[in-house]
């Protein structure tokens, strides 16, 4: 059981949190979305239609039934006299043979199918969209936070230097240094205010409502594996088989196929067999002859051979044939996508774990870094501008890692999205790793 979730998680090792209720997390954020996002809503509706033309499609096949009937009174001016008429027809024509008939009903059939594969798609789709709009608010706000750190470090710093000054212990140039650093570190956290707000909206544009309080990331317990399988290649063979897009375009070629049938079917004869009742009722103003009614009825068999329809039958099939040979190029060029697609997740896979254990090991060291340089500059071996710029470097360094930490869970999504068997339960492994925040 356990090596089944580590492969269906790809390898997500994050732990189980209570999520509070006043912060929406990122399952409660897919469910909503659900429900509201547009483009899933769309693949449902284009689902459902392709689905009922099944039926139109199978109507030709079954019993054509019809019923008319008609009542008329003709008069005379020249004798005053009247003629009472009613006549009613049943008929019945049930197709015998009929090539079109039947291929129209295997391609209604095919992009039922091909639909339906869209609309899995495209809840895979919302699920990576859901999981990249929830971690760019995340890593907007860290970015907010760091900048804001950075600030609040500057600021210290800066009164700290305007101190010194007063003394005669510092020149009026570290003053200054230092005050441009505060006013940019002012601008850095306007451009990260509006960057989150642009992370919410979305969000927003997913769910239609706007998701403000969220549960973060469990940073203590985040830990990145290797990719499970480990080689490229068993993901290439993995998304070869079920990647929803490469599906599609297969189902875009046997629609082409079955286009070129249809277009040929036109060169086919079509045999159908036809029944018909019909009944009439007369009432004449005449005694002499009074009233007067009927009923016969018809049954046959009709074929239809076409024999020439101006050449649109056979200019009809070269242009499905040519319909054919581009669907196939698509499926070429889906195939060669997917197959980047999955290299790229991948790699990308690969380098964010190196990255995410990089990144600590210089967040260890930026730290160690700034302990010293305000030691020295405390003894006056180091000056105010390298105070401050190992005091960015060591945000800049938890920055990075902060990204590198979402960019492994989003390449995670990504790769399992390319190699087609990303689910719901991976959002939820994910939404396990995520807690209440702190502040």
């Amino acid at each position: 059981m356990t090596k089944t979730l580590r492969a269906v998680s790809m390898g997500i090792a994050l732990a189980v949190c209570s999520s509070p209720s006043f912060a929406d997390d990122l399952h409660q954020i897919y469910q909503k979305a659900l429900e509201k996002d547009a483009v899933l809503q769309q693949a449902i509706a284009q689902r459902d239609s392709a689905m009922e033309a099944i039926s139109v499609s199978r109507a030709p096949l079954l019993p054509q039934i019809n019923l008319t009937a008609d009542y008329s009174t003709i008069g005379s001016n020249r004798d005053a006299r009247e003629l009472d008429r009613g006549t009613a027809t049943l008929s019945l024509n049930q197709s015998i043979y009929d090539r079109s008939n039947w291929v129209g009903l295997d391609r209604a059939e095919k992009v039922a199918s091909q639909a339906n594969t869209n609309y899995q798609a495209a809840l895979q789709d919302l699920m990576v969209r859901v999981s990249e709009a929830y971690f760019d608010v995340l890593s907007a706000r860290d970015q907010l936070e760091f900048v804001q750190a950075t600030k609040k470090a500057i600021a210290r710093q800066l009164e700290q230097t305007k101190q010194r000054f007063a003394v005669g212990l510092t020149a009026i140039t570290d003053v200054h240094e230092a005050q441009a650093e505060y006013d940019q570190s002012v601008a850095d956290e306007i451009v990260a205010l509006n960057q989150l707000e642009n992370s919410y909206e979305g969000l927003r544009e997913i769910t239609g409502m706007y998701h403000k309080d969220l549960n973060v990331l469990n940073t203590e317990r985040f830990s990145p594996v290797q990719p499970d399988p480990k080689q490229s290649s068993d993901w290439q063979k993995m998304a070869n088989d079920k990647n929803l897009n490469l599906i599609i375009s297969q189902l875009g070629v046997d629609i082409a196929m079955q286009d070129i049938e249809l277009a040929q079917s036109g060169h086919w004869p079509t045999f159908s067999l036809f029944a018909q009742l019909n009944a009439a009722d007369n009432d004449y103003d005449l005694d002499a002859i009074g009233k007067s009614s009927y009923t016969d009825n018809v049954i046959g068999v009709q074929m239809n051979l076409p024999i020439y329809s101006g050449g649109g039958t056979t200019a009809q099939t070269r242009v499905a044939r040519a319909n054919y040979v581009e669907a196939s190029q698509v499926l070429n060029e889906t195939y060669r996508a997917v197959m980047r697609g999955v290299i790229n997740a991948y790699n990308n896979v690969k380098a964010s774990i190196s990255a995410v254990r990089a990144f600590e090991q210089t967040v260890i060291s930026r730290e160690s870094s700034l302990q010293a340089t305000e030691a020295g500059f405390e003894v006056g071996t180091r000056t105010i501008v390298d105070v401050l710029d190992s005091t960015r470097n060591l945000f800049d360094a938890k920055s990075r890692l902060s990204d590198a930490r979402y960019n492994y869970i989003l390449s995670v999504v990504q790769l399992k999205f390319a190699a087609g068997n990303l689910s719901e339960q991976d959002i939820i492994l994910i939404n396990n790793g995520l807690t209440r925040p702190t502040s």
